[in-house]
């Protein structure tokens, strides 16, 4: 007698395929009893309110708005000059290194930390000195320049 050419693995790849066989007929029945293909176009159509929301009414032609052209603005908005009074900030030296050139102010208003190079100095100052300056953006942040003592 000669041996059966189907092996166990034979066999169960052969369930597997007519169990998604079977599937996929369920499926498709299931689309077909469930379809949408009979509604009308007011049915499948979706409306956006004044609010940004979808909805299924159509929106109230009393609440719609006219938006100019020149008012849409795409990108980032530019930012307005700063007054030069605005520029000039208050703050307090945290650290400095006077054999290294360069320390820290403690700004009054946002509480950061700025640095700040000898370069930048008009005056002479020393730790814990009350000093106005203006800041300019540096690689690693914003760096103080004009930096003063304060007039008490």
């Amino acid at each position: 007698m000669g041996r059966s050419t189907e092996t166990f693995s034979k066999k169960e790849k052969e369930k597997k395929r007519l169990k998604k066989q079977l599937d996929k007929k369920e499926k498709t029945e299931d689309r077909k009893a469930n379809s949408d293909k009979g509604k009308s176009l007011d049915e499948m159509m979706a409306y956006v309110d004044e609010n940004g929301n979808i909805t299924s009414t159509p929106p109230d032609p009393t609440k719609k708005r006219k938006n100019l052209v020149e008012n849409i603005q795409i990108g980032v908005p530019k930012q307005e000059a700063a007054l030069p009074a605005d520029l000039i900030r208050n703050g307090t030296i945290t650290f400095f290194n006077e054999s290294k050139g360069y320390g820290f102010i403690k700004d009054l208003q946002t509480q950061d930390s700025v640095f700040v190079h000898i370069n930048g100095l008009v005056d002479p100052v020393k730790e814990g000195d009350k000093v106005t300056f203006e800041t300019e953006q540096g690689q690693k942040g914003p760096n103080a320049i004009k930096v003063k003592k304060a007039v008490k």
